[in-house]
């Protein structure tokens, strides 16, 4: 199994799939990591991007590590990077930072209805018992 970014790679998988596996590599990057580590090996992109994972040679992994780097954040750095915005965000009290604090749609969705996956699960209301009547 191969490790890139500290994430295990499936072995069957092709190479263009198993990287986005990685936090912060879609589809689109992956093909862009591929694309330059084939250009430093003198291949066919599509030849290293139609590879399993566990097809890969030593050296082809390790260009690939090589392309990711280069690239930008991945992982932990990407992660923390986003934390930290947010965070900061919140620290500035602006909107965007206020709707984070109270764990509602960020990004101007409706609220009134749907929403359900920022707000969690309903709370039911609690019905008020009768008084007891006259007779």
């Amino acid at each position: 199994m191969a490790r890139i970014a500290g994430v295990d790679l499936p072995d069957n998988k092709r190479a263009e799939i198993g990287l986005t596996y990685i936090y912060g590599i879609g589809r689109s990057r992956a093909m862009r990591v591929i694309r330059d580590a084939a250009a430093e090996l003198n291949r066919d992109p599509k030849d290293l991007a139609g590879k399993k994972i566990k097809e890969l040679t030593e050296e082809e992994l390790s260009r690939i590590r090589v392309a990711i780097e280069q690239t930008g954040d991945v992982e932990g750095d990407l992660r923390k990077t986003i934390q930290m915005d947010i965070k900061r965000l919140i620290e500035i009290g602006c909107y965007r930072g206020l709707r984070h604090r109270r764990g509602l749609p960020v990004r101007g969705q409706r609220t009134h209805t749907n929403a359900r996956t920022r707000k969690g699960p309903r709370r039911a209301t609690v019905a008020k018992k009768k008084a007891p009547g006259k007779k």
